[in-house]
């Protein structure tokens, strides 16, 4: 692998003008295909084949598109002692309805005082408004949303309380915020002190930029011809900018370090893309693994966000090790800080090795190796005891002090909590009338069940009728997940009728459970073929032994304090995490999978440098404390800049992404910090020379050279044509 990376890289500093020139086009041709192909997200979440998912087409087919429709909730509540149903609150429901109905793109909004079908609080304190939209929640456009919130906030008059809650006010996935160009700030900043040089810093940031534009800009002309997740681009922004910049910051590391070495430009961008740059694809192969496995849970929109981020990292990978040569072959020694080109080539300097703080380090974390590896075993297993009681949902909670939390609130309390959540059984096939009747009897008599409407015939005469069920409980509790399956369990299906449970709580418990039944075996996946990948790398066992318990202990720590951040409320002023409560059921399996690639980078890298010092002949402790003040510095930086980056999804995120994006960056904390820079080097202190031998029964397996011994030696750089640097 070296020795074509050699080549590869060779040759994009030779054609620099023509690499440059092609990546440039790309990114273009991405946002002009973003600008006119791309089409709208969405946010609901199913998964084909399950009861839930099948029910709701079929209450499509049944009761048309009105079945699927985007709707809304407006809570009205009088002030003080005061009944909506008075004189003078019952004037103003029937206004707020009749302006409400006047809505564009409003369908039909009920009149919760009518006599037929009032949705009145049994205090008559509260009453609310089902406003139902002519089109699905994902296209109801932004106008239309707003027009909605002018309405509730102009009603608020009289001494009323008005808000409104429902899909049609969704609004999560957008890319981009202030936070987010903060973290950009910091990894520049991170960059300039790393390099000693503004140029270098730059330039890294520009061919990150690069590969993470066209990555976001080509899944978002990709929406217009099949329709993705809101979170798809998010997620693949998110972690394409973060590998991007690292992956660029090792392969120009290696370029100043062969510079000072005394190569010329053109053989020391192609040596640090044959050396570093054999790290960063086994690195990047090893995050394309954990994203697309995420396939293995056999859910398409989970399924559909791995592949894009996978996507978006091949391509980062990609301009790492085309484009970041080409550009070295312009940028040339001013890749260096003025005083260091000053100094003359092959001139050992403190840069080469690294700075004494990390000799001193791998001198102490090495030499007393049990307390070190004992310390951060027990610091980890403590914060990762809150994930024993990690509690997930699909829907996250609203955000404290919105109007959706407003009105949230005053169902649950007015209402009660299992109001806002209600599930609903659909009794399709003949006789479907008659059956629903006795259905709704049953399920009136469930130990959960707070109130069954009677049955809603569908339209046009067909065989389908559907009930409304008012869990006591919140939608999230397990109580109304036990209540969901004790629906199924008890309600049976009879003389050609089928009974179904479905709505937005039964599926949300229904992907919940689908993923928790995946986790196991997505892990069991991505850990055994990460493993089989490291072994070929390093051609030992014990190195990704060592790595893979180090990720799980990162894994641990990592979901712990998010449990105690995001669901037991522990810090969350302090990281603005919004709503608290069970966290969002794709959470765990997108942070296993983002998080173990990212621990296995560290890894390569890390443990690459020590790996090499030891082919050269270093002892092992030598080779350990060598490769670690060489390659620590770097991993550092690294993870700064992956932690500022993640860190700033958190303020401005939206709910769903403030968990991942905070998961990520304490996970790159705990990983770099307290896996790698002492766990790992104390443990393979502790394996001595056995970290380093292959079993003989495993000897027959290929040398990949990703430290590129070959090229040391000479191999692929025998014979070469003269080139001129622009420096």
């Amino acid at each position: 692998m070296a020795r074509l990376l050699h080549r590869l890289g060779l040759a994009c500093v030779r054609h620099r003008v023509l690499v440059t020139a092609l990546w440039l086009g790309l990114l273009l041709a991405s946002g002009v295909g973003a600008a006119t192909l791309s089409g709208p997200t969405v946010s609901s979440f199913k998964i084909p084949g399950q009861e839930s998912t099948v029910a709701l087409d079929l209450m499509t087919d049944r009761f048309g598109d009105t079945a699927t429709a985007g709707s809304a909730q407006v809570v009205i509540q009088a002030p003080g002692d005061t009944r909506v149903t008075a004189p003078p609150a019952a004037a103003a429901v029937a206004g707020i309805v009749d302006r409400l109905r006047r809505l564009p793109g409003v369908a039909s909004a009920t009149d919760p005082l009518a006599p037929q079908t009032p949705t009145i609080s049994p205090d008559q304190r509260a009453a609310y408004s089902t406003v139902t939209y002519a089109a699905p929640a994902r296209e109801v456009t932004a106008a239309q949303r707003q027009a909605l919130r002018d309405t509730v906030a102009q009603a608020r008059t009289g001494g009323l309380t008005v808000e409104v809650r429902g899909a049609v006010l969704d609004t999560s996935g957008a890319v981009g915020g202030p936070a987010e160009a903060v973290g950009v700030l910091v990894a520049l900043i991170v960059l300039a002190v790393t390099f000693g040089s503004l140029l270098a810093a730059g330039m890294n940031l520009l061919t990150a930029a690069v590969g993470v534009g066209i990555g976001a800009l080509g899944i978002t002309a990709l929406s217009g011809f099949t329709p993705l997740q809101s979170t798809t681009p998010v997620l693949a922004v998110m972690l394409g900018l973060a590998v991007g910049i690292d992956y660029a910051l090792f392969i120009v590391t290696r370029f100043r370090h062969e510079l000072r070495a005394g190569q010329p430009v053109p053989d020391a961008a192609a040596l640090a893309v044959g050396t570093a740059g054999s790290a960063v694809v086994t690195a990047g192969l090893t995050v394309v693994i954990a994203l697309a496995g995420l396939a293995v849970a056999g859910i398409p929109f989970l399924t559909e966000m791995g592949l894009a981020a996978a996507a978006t990292i091949i391509i980062s990978v990609l301009v790492a090790v085309t484009l970041v040569p080409a550009i070295l072959g312009f940028v040339g020694v001013r890749a260096l800080p003025r005083r260091a080109r000053r100094i003359a080539p092959g001139t050992a300097s403190a840069a080469d090795t690294g700075p004494g703080f990390y000799l001193r380090w791998a001198h102490t974390v090495t030499r007393y190796r049990w307390a070190s590896l004992l310390a951060a075993v027990a610091v980890l297993a403590v914060v990762a005891v809150p994930v024993l009681s990690m509690r997930t949902a699909l829907n996250p909670r609203p955000v404290p002090g919105s109007t959706e939390a407003r009105a949230a609130a005053i169902i649950a309390d007015r209402f009660g909590p299992g109001t806002a959540g209600p599930l609903l059984v659909l009794v399709d096939g003949a006789g479907a009338a008659a059956r629903a009747a006795a259905v709704r009897e049953q399920v009136a008599a469930l130990p959960g069940v707070a109130v069954a409407l009677p049955p809603r015939p569908a339209p046009r005469g067909a065989a389908a009728a559907l009930i409304t069920v008012v869990p006591v409980e919140a939608a999230d509790s397990a109580a109304t997940s036990d209540l969901v399956h004790a629906l199924r369990a008890q309600v049976a299906d009879t003389d050609g009728a089928r009974v179904y449970v479905t709505g937005t709580t039964a599926v949300s418990i229904d992907v919940s459970q689908k993923l928790r039944e995946a986790l196991p075996v997505y892990l069991a996946l991505v850990v055994g073929l990460a493993f089989v990948l490291l072994v070929l790398v390093f051609r030992s066992v014990w190195v990704p032994v060592v790595g893979v318990l180090g990720f799980l202990l990162t894994i641990g720590a990592t979901l712990g304090a998010t449990t105690a951040v995001f669901q037991w409320g522990w810090l969350a002023d302090v990281v603005d995490a919004g709503a608290t409560g069970p966290l969002m059921s794709l959470s765990p399996i997108i942070i296993v999978g983002i998080l173990f690639g990212l621990a296995m980078d560290y890894q390569v890298f890390l443990v690459a440098r020590m790996h090499e010092a030891h082919a050269h002949g270093a002892g092992p402790r030598d080779a350990i404390v060598t490769g670690f003040r060489q390659a620590a510095p770097v991993v550092v930086a690294a993870a700064t800049i992956m932690f500022a980056v993640f860190a700033g999804f958190v303020p401005d995120g939206d709910a769903a992404i403030k968990p991942i994006g905070f998961a990520l960056a304490t996970g790159i904390a705990f990983d770099a910090i307290v896996v790698r820079m002492v766990a790992v080097p104390a443990a393979l202190a502790l394996l001595g020379a056995r970290a380093w031998r292959l079993p003989r029964a495993l000897s027959w397996l290929p040398v990949l050279d990703v430290e590129g011994a070959a090229l040391r030696r000479g191999a692929a750089t025998a014979a070469r044509e003269p080139v001129t640097a622009d420096a």
